[in-house]
């Protein structure tokens, strides 16, 4: 055999060797804790990229350096030691999507957690895998917020009415009624998709983060006992969950939310809260050796939020019109909105709702202070008959609030400062609510309606209530066709008409 056949079967050979063999970048632990891991010899290695560890363990590409990586850990960290191999799987994070996740309770992993078995949909649809670090969508594929995204509550659907689209900020101090707003604007999502055509319905997505086991296994049980939770996806990364998983939590379950508004359906989702997400995120910085900045928080923390709430967005016609209304939590200290986390994530939305302690030791329930609160999107996100009574609600309460300080000195009040304090006095007994009981918008607008005429300036305080119940309980059984105009149309079509309606019922008792 000459040279030259010799060669060409040692090159031949040569490459059904190498055509065999998987090559795979393989990388080491250096040191891990705390729920991250550095990594060397992965130079490879994507941002977002999902690694292998020898244990069987995922984790996250966090940051890149020169021949070292940083990855949070997707599990236990306990179990991956010093010295061991690292793979890079070429996968991206993502977590199963779609109307097979409705009404299960799953981990940031995706995984059931409930007991219930595996996702499957109704219909048997497999789950869509989509990706938890995805672009917000561009200024082109917008549309402005103009529809109505209802919480049921009186008080935020009149004054601070929210769009489907629309960023809105639920912020205040512990232990006044955040999470309470949240869970009553999903229960009321649940009652009117009862009633609407499916291209209607909106589709909620709950994301627990860093909260006590117990408080979510409560919640969960109040959206089951209301039917809230054949419309509702619960992620948890709840207090025991590394901060890794707390950290992906929300957009985790903003992937979820997604795949409702990419195919032109409608979602809310909510984030409680993101204070615990930006203290997690900084005790994973500071286990990076990033440099802090203010309170100790990395330079980035703004960007880690606005990534996230501008996935929220109304699309435009061309892209399926769908939307995606956020509702993120953010817990102050001794009601201080100009703290950094605060600051920053006001800064992001469009628009707060802020809940007092003062007002909540008053028994205000929901605690909102309406001067404190607003909505940058305002009237586009009511419904016509909405703005005909609630229009100077606002201002009559702020009038309210700065005359009620004045007259508890006692000096002498003339007759129309009298009229306006008993005006306002009931404006505040009818804002009130219980929990899980959120009013559909024909009913507030009959009760707003009434007492802006001074139907209710004779009845005593403490019967407002009762009354209230009385009232609308017979405007349905006696002018359903009335309400059901209002409803139809979105508009009231004769105010004299209601009117006469509205005084048809004896609210003063004998």
């Amino acid at each position: 055999m000459s040279i030259e056949e010799t060669t060409s079967v040692l090159i031949n050979g040569l490459e059904e060797i190498n055509n065999n063999i998987n090559f795979r970048e393989v990388g080491e632990v250096i040191s891990v804790a705390d729920g991250v891991a550095i990594i060397y010899g992965l130079n490879s290695a994507k941002f977002s990229e999902v690694i292998e560890f020898d244990c069987g363990i995922h984790g996250i590409v966090s940051t890149i350096k020169k021949n070292l990586v940083s990855v949070m850990i997707l599990g236990s960290s306990s179990l991956i030691k010093e010295g061991d191999n690292v793979k890079l799987t070429g996968k991206f994070a993502s977590i199963p999507a779609g109307e097979a996740t409705l009404g299960r309770v799953i981990n940031v992993l995706g995984e059931p957690i409930d007991g219930n078995g595996p996702l499957i949909s109704k219909d048997g649809k497999p789950t869509e895998e989509r990706l938890i670090e995805v672009d917000a969508p561009g200024i082109m594929a917008r549309k402005s917020v103009h529809e109505p995204l209802q919480t049921g509550l009186t008080a935020i659907d009149m004054l601070i009415p929210i769009g489907r689209g629309q960023r809105e900020l639920i912020i205040g101090d512990k232990q006044t009624g955040k999470t309470t707003i949240a869970i009553d604007a999903i229960i009321n999502q649940a009652n009117i998709n009862k009633t609407v055509d499916d291209s209607e319905k909106v589709y909620s997505v709950y994301v627990a983060i860093g909260q006590r086991r117990s408080a979510i296994v409560k919640l969960v049980e109040m959206l089951k006992l209301n039917g809230a939770m054949d419309y509702t996806t619960v992620v948890i990364a709840d207090a025991s969950e590394s901060a890794a998983l707390q950290f992906f939590a929300p957009y985790a379950g903003c992937a979820i939310a997604e795949y409702y508004r990419d195919n032109g359906k409608h979602a809310l989702i909510v984030y409680d809260d993101l204070s615990k997400h930006a203290v997690a995120y900084r005790q994973i910085s500071l286990l990076l050796r990033l440099p802090p900045g203010r309170e100790a928080y990395p330079g980035d923390v703004f960007y880690v939020h606005s990534r996230l709430l501008e996935r929220a967005a109304k699309l435009s016609d061309n892209r399926g019109g769908g939307s995606l209304t956020a509702l993120p939590i953010i817990e102050t200290q001794a009601g201080d909105i100009s703290a950094y986390i605060p600051t920053n994530v006001i800064s992001i939305t469009d628009g707060q709702i802020f809940l007092s302690k003062e007002f909540f030791n008053k028994g205000l329930c929901p605690a909102i202070n309406i001067g404190s609160s607003v909505s940058r999107v305002g009237s586009a996100a009511q419904i016509k008959a909405a703005k005909q009574v609630a229009g100077s609600l606002k201002l009559t309460l702020a009038q309210f609030r700065e005359i009620e300080s004045f007259s508890q000195f006692g000096s002498d009040i003339d007759a129309a400062t009298q009229k306006l304090l008993a005006r306002g006095a009931r404006l505040t007994e009818i804002l009130k609510q219980k929990n899980g009981c959120p009013l559909m918008i024909e009913e507030q607008i009959l009760i707003v309606f009434a007492t802006d005429k001074g139907c209710l300036d004779e009845v005593a305080l403490d019967d407002v209530t009762s009354v209230k119940e009385e009232y609308l309980q017979y405007m349905k059984e006696n002018y359903t066709d009335l309400i059901q105009s209002i409803v139809k149309d979105k508009k009231i079509n004769d105010i004299d008409e209601l009117f006469k309606a509205v005084s048809s019922f004896k609210f003063k008792k004998d």
